[in-house]
């Protein structure tokens, strides 16, 4: 069982809901320490007071505004916990939303609300099914860790769900960022449309979606304890110069169903007109033969 991050209570009008926080995700990283090679001694970071010259403990240490280069304001734990906000205490709920409002950029980690206590299962429930049944989401206010913070309330399975949000003045302006101005013409907008449905997935289940990279940690640190020849480190491909956009794209079709032990077989796809007039100066015999069976198709412009 996860342990309890924050105890409060979601305010929701002249509702309040009595919950416990606790992390919705877990870190299966794998850890390093820091060791001295000469003799593989750990290595520590230690707390030294400037003023005195010293190691300190942990009881020593309090938090503190530096106002001035001279001067600095002591603020205590209880200080904090004690700040005049009415979301100091509970997670005020301020606004219902469609969730597809909320930019994802502004979503951050997530926790799990259980309810605190019998009082606390029907109104708890209350919000979970209006939620649920509203399809919309909560954004509320709460303050931890020494800071308020906007948050999104919404539900999963059974479960009411926090997400920590970021403020807006916290999200950079990415104007500076866009590339130069470039045109992209229908037909592979087209045939980057046609490469998505390929690589389309009903959910995030399948193999592919793992952490190959802490495994492939573990098997370094497993041959390393069994003193065995590490795993040989697969050469770097070197990314490919797209010169044909749309020769990359239909490749790139046919490589993804491939992968899905789909028939990599695919109709053509869009081509610009530059494109198409080279392939059908090369073909010209070809499609007199197949005009029947591309009857269908627009007839090509003459030059």
């Amino acid at each position: 069982m996860p342990r309890t991050i924050w105890s409060g209570a979601i305010s929701f009008g002249l509702v309040t809901v009595p919950i416990n926080v606790v992390s919705a995700t877990e870190d299966h990283s794998v850890r390093f320490h820091q060791y001295h090679l000469e003799d593989m001694g750990r290595v520590r970071v230690r707390k030294f007071c400037e003023t005195e010259d010293r190691e300190v403990s942990g009881d020593e240490i309090g938090k503190g505004y530096q106002l001035t280069k001279e001067q600095v304001i002591p603020i205590s734990d209880d200080e904090l916990s004690s700040l005049p906000l009415p979301t100091a205490k509970a997670i005020e709920i301020e606004a219902f939303v469609p969730l597809q409002s909320v930019d994802p950029i502004r979503i951050g980690e997530g926790y799990y609300l259980q309810p605190s206590g019998q009082v606390a299962a029907k109104p708890y429930k209350l919000l979970r099914q209006a939620l649920a049944r509203s399809a919309k989401v909560a954004v509320a206010k709460y303050a931890w860790s020494g800071r308020e913070r906007l948050g999104l309330l919404r539900v999963r399975d059974d479960v009411i769900v926090l997400h920590a949000m970021r403020w807006p003045d916290e999200i950079r302006d990415p104007t500076e960022l866009l590339p130069p101005p470039v045109e992209v013409s229908d037909d592979e907008i087209d045939g980057a449309l046609a490469l998505m449905d390929t690589m389309t997935r009903e959910d995030l289940e399948d193999e592919e979606f793992r952490d190959t990279y802490t495994e492939a940690v573990q098997e370094i640190i497993e041959a390393k304890r069994e003193h065995r020849e590490l795993p040989a480190a697969p050469e770097p491909a070197e990314p490919e110069r797209v010169v044909d956009l749309m020769a990359a794209l239909q490749e790139s079709v046919q490589k993804a169903k491939a992968s899905r032990g789909e028939n990599a077989d695919v109709h053509d796809l869009p081509t610009t007109k530059k494109n198409t007039a080279k392939k059908n100066t090369a073909k010209k015999t070809t499609a007199r033969k197949t005009a029947a069976k591309t009857s269908h198709r627009k007839p090509r412009r003459s030059a």
